[in-house]
């Protein structure tokens, strides 16, 4: 499964990808995230591997490759799921940017998790869509 979201961010580039760096834009963008633990590699670097908290879960990220502040992009592993995240940041003027992720998601395990990517496929899309645009009500607001 494989969907592409976007989102203008009244702010300069720099900001937006300033705050898209700050683990404190999760904890505002993502509910129950709690913290991010780096675990192995060069930090920020591809091939770098950090652990990602929330109340409910735990998932493992790897950057695939940084190219900030244009690109990032990276894969989660969890228990259940893993994916590929590409993420673009493009100034449309000196004060808008666009942010746009290209998410894959390449494993499920588990029958619910198969169920819900079957029946509910949009239902994936739509959370990526509220993290964005809770990412860019926090960024805007600083």
């Amino acid at each position: 499964m494989k969907f592409t979201c976007s989102i203008n961010i009244n702010k300069p580039k720099l900001d937006v990808v300033k705050h898209f760096e700050d683990p404190e834009a999760l904890k505002q963008s993502q509910k129950g995230f709690q913290r991010i633990d780096h675990l192995s590699g060069n930090k920020k670097e591809a091939g770098a591997k950090s652990k990602l908290f929330y109340a409910k879960f735990e998932m493992i990220e790897t950057i695939i490759e940084n190219k900030l502040p244009d690109t990032f992009e990276a894969q989660y592993d969890h228990k259940n799921m893993s994916n590929t995240m590409h993420t673009e940041f493009v100034a449309i003027n000196d004060h808008e940017t666009k942010l746009t992720t290209i998410i894959e998601y390449t494993r499920f395990t588990g029958f619910i998790i198969n169920v819900m990517a079957r029946l509910f496929p949009s239902m994936f899309r739509k959370q990526v869509d509220k993290w964005l645009v809770k990412f860019k009500y926090y960024v805007e607001k600083q």
